[in-house]
């Protein structure tokens, strides 16, 4: 039987030009670049086989993407549509699956602060959506919609008929402003927060290091010490952080960190200290009239 002969490839210039940078891509799929390289081979006037050899790609392949290029030019070098594996979901049933991932559960009478896909996959079939669907399959047709129900932004409501006041005169410190005033030049702002309950603790056994055919060993049980409160007061204007470690909260360990500061400078010497603080543990003392020489706490 006589061998068919090998399409014949004829490039244009604009065509060869194009089809160089294409071979030489370090960004285009893969695949593309080895056709486009075939087309050029062909073009150079190279037979199947010495094109297969160049390549190292099987000679069917040669002769597949020559004879497609010699038939519809570039269009050619694109893959064919592949029908693939019929969805096993119709457009309804996923329609369904989404509208209950955008109600909350106690609308649907489950005992859930929020759905999973789990939780939502089960539901579905419940409901008589599906006969069966798993987990994967409801985040895929969830993530078509961006929907992540899983997850949740938390918040509080503002209780406090004061809060604008309130919040008025710590961003007007912010600003190095009091009462409508500029701050002076030795007049500072300090923003003072505790951590509660922070373990201190060690392990139960050292470390070992790495040695010849032998990983490091690092033991994972503690000792635990106890717990620890740290007090940090900010310098808003200047950038500096102080900090104080305490076995407990209250305000002994506060003003502990407020003599650590104060004691200072430039704070011992300045007119005026502000202290912006927030209801913890720790600050229970009264707070001191405004303007007193070394400090007005604002809660």
């Amino acid at each position: 039987m006589p061998v068919p002969r090998a399409r014949q490839i004829v490039l244009t210039a604009s065509e060869r030009r194009r089809f160089k940078k294409l071979a030489h891509s370090h960004t285009a799929p893969y695949q593309q670049v080895v056709r486009v390289r075939i087309v050029l081979d062909a073009a150079h006037g190279y037979s199947n086989a010495r094109i297969a050899l160049r390549q190292r790609v099987h000679l069917d392949t040669v002769r597949r993407w020559r004879g497609r290029y010699a038939d519809q030019g570039i269009d050619g070098l694109k893959d064919r549509p592949r029908t693939g594996r019929p969805p096993r979901f119709t457009p309804v049933q996923r329609a369904e699956v989404t509208a209950l991932a955008c109600q909350l559960p106690a609308e649907t009478g489950m005992p859930l602060s929020r759905w999973s896909s789990t939780d939502l996959a089960r539901e579905a079939v419940g409901r008589g959506i599906t006969e069966a669907m798993s987990a994967s399959t409801v985040r895929r047709i969830l993530a078509a919609d961006v929907l992540k129900p899983w997850q949740h932004a938390s918040w509080v409501f503002i209780r406090d008929p004061d809060f604008a006041t309130k919040a008025a005169r710590v961003l007007g410190l912010y600003q190095r402003i009091w009462n409508g005033q500029p701050l002076a030049g030795n007049e500072y702002v300090i923003s003072s927060d505790e951590k509660t309950s922070i373990q201190a603790r060690c392990r139960c056994h050292p470390t070992l290091p790495p040695g010849t055919t032998r990983r490091m060993r690092v033991n994972h049980e503690y000792d635990r010490g106890g717990a620890l409160a740290y007090l940090a007061a900010y310098d808003v204007h200047q950038a500096r952080v102080f900090g104080h470690c305490s076995p407990k909260t209250g305000i002994i360990p506060f003003m502990d960190l407020v003599q650590q500061v104060m004691t200072q400078e430039p704070y011992a010497s300045a007119r005026r200290v502000f202290w912006v603080v927030d209801n913890g543990s720790s600050i229970v003392a009264r707070q001191p009239p405004t303007g007193s020489p070394r400090g007005s706490p604002t809660r």
